[in-house]
């Protein structure tokens, strides 16, 4: 008990030391800043930000969406499937129409 309280005791003796020593002495030392703004020279004639785009709020109905698995004569034409194969526990059967 008595070398636990002597640990204890030496513990607090170090952390009082640390924090002492951590304990700034010139706030500047320590202060940190950020640098003053300054404008950029011919601010005033440029807009401060570009316009915003004019948009519908709609998807583009041009481009229709792609399969994430191209057909058959596709791949064998070359093209790849957007996605990897799921593992053959994760597949699920077919969506049933109503």
């Amino acid at each position: 008990m008595l070398i636990a309280g002597m640990m204890l005791v030496g513990g607090l003796a170090l952390s009082a030391a640390a924090v002492v020593q951590l304990a700034p002495t010139h706030h500047q030392k320590l202060a940190q800043a950020t640098p003053p703004l300054q404008s950029t020279p011919g601010a005033e004639s440029k807009p401060s930000a570009p316009p915003e785009p004019a948009t519908t709020g709609q998807r583009p109905q041009e481009t229709p969406p792609q399969p994430a698995r191209p057909d058959a004569e596709a791949q064998d034409s070359g093209a790849k499937p957007a996605l990897p194969p799921a593992p053959a526990g994760k597949v699920a059967p077919p969506i049933t129409t109503k």
